[in-house]
């Protein structure tokens, strides 16, 4: 079976599978024929993963923006729209508007501007509704293209001033999820501005505001998967 080794200073043979392939990370003293062993133990459970995988990369070079193509948000979806009457790119309740005439990647690259802009004034009003019930406030809030981490949190020093500068961050993605999902992220990150970890005080912290927490985030994992198969890289 072929593989890319990668080695390093860990302490133990890991199995990964990335983009349709077998990726092999082991500790330098690993021999081959320890690595070889490993895999043959994995074989039936590498197998099942490397198809699933490459379905998902079929799909990912199937996958197209084009006018008339159904868009997320907010988990509701929206036809993708060409209005003539303007050069304007724009969203609302009949759907996303762009000019007529873009090829698949103008189109893509606009939706992708227009996800942006929506998601950031989405998502501000979110993190102040929840700062305000949380008594956690950011310095700030930002739009990141980040593809598996729905959002994250991050805290600087700046030594001369002594103050610190927290800032929550968030996929742009995260806005296909329904509201209550991206309520789960909200909270999730606002809650690491007390707690920088995932220690049983930071889920207690979060389930106190969202009780139904796990629910909502067992949802997220589901439209993982959805967008796992979608091509929204530029």
């Amino acid at each position: 079976m072929e593989y890319a080794l990668i080695r390093s200073a860990r302490k133990t043979i890991g199995l990964y599978i990335k983009d349709g392939s077998l990726e092999v990370r082991a500790p330098y003293r690993a021999s081959l024929m320890d690595i070889n062993r490993v895999i043959a133990l994995k074989e039936k459970w590498i197998a099942e993963k490397l198809a699933a995988s490459q379905e998902r990369q079929e799909k990912k070079r199937e996958f197209t923006v084009s006018y008339g193509s159904a868009l997320l948000w907010r988990g509701t979806e929206y036809p993708l729209l060409g209005d003539s009457n303007t050069n304007r790119i724009w969203r609302d309740e009949q759907g996303f508007h762009l000019p007529p005439g873009l090829n698949d990647d103008n189109l893509k690259y606009n939706v992708i501007r227009l996800y942006k802009s929506c998601a950031k004034a989405h998502l501000l009003d979110r993190v102040w509704h929840y700062s305000k019930i949380m008594g956690d406030f950011p310095s700030a809030v930002k739009i990141n293209e980040a593809k598996t981490r729905w959002g994250s949190c991050s805290k600087r020093t700046r030594a001369a001033a002594g103050t610190t500068i927290i800032s929550v961050n968030f996929s742009w993605r995260l806005c296909m999820a329904e509201d209550d999902m991206i309520d789960a992220v909200v909270v999730h990150e606002l809650a690491h501005i007390k707690e920088m970890n995932h220690s049983p005080a930071f889920y207690a912290a979060v389930r106190s505001v969202l009780p139904d927490y796990d629910e909502r985030n067992a949802r997220l994992k589901l439209l993982s998967k959805r967008l796992g198969c979608e091509d929204w890289e530029m």
